[in-house]
């Protein structure tokens, strides 16, 4: 299985948190949508420390081959597109769980 982790950081602007529960809403709204998308999860940060990001999701995959096919499917680009309006950067973490 593989595991895709990304954490988002919007950028600040009067209806950030209106911005951060829609990209939550689009993001699951990639399952069923994606083939290759077997599970998707998102979580809205609550620490107040510096460092924190806003927004994580963690999608899993059966393998390599369905990661890429969800980064190029129409459904999930149409998401960046979104993201990259509303947001400063993203982190992002892939593995392979044993």
């Amino acid at each position: 299985m593989v595991v895709h982790i990304v954490m988002i950081k919007f950028t600040e602007h009067p209806e950030k948190a209106e911005r951060i529960r829609e990209a939550a809403n689009r993001i699951e709204g990639l399952l069923g949508k994606v083939p290759s998308l077997e599970r998707m999860e998102t979580g809205v940060n609550f620490s107040p420390e510096e460092r924190a990001m806003d927004l994580v999701l963690t999608a899993t995959f059966a393998d390599r081959q369905g990661l890429e096919e969800y980064a190029v499917h129409p459904e999930h680009l149409k998401v960046i597109d979104y993201l990259k309006q509303v947001t400063d950067y993203s982190k992002v973490v892939d593995y392979e769980t044993v």
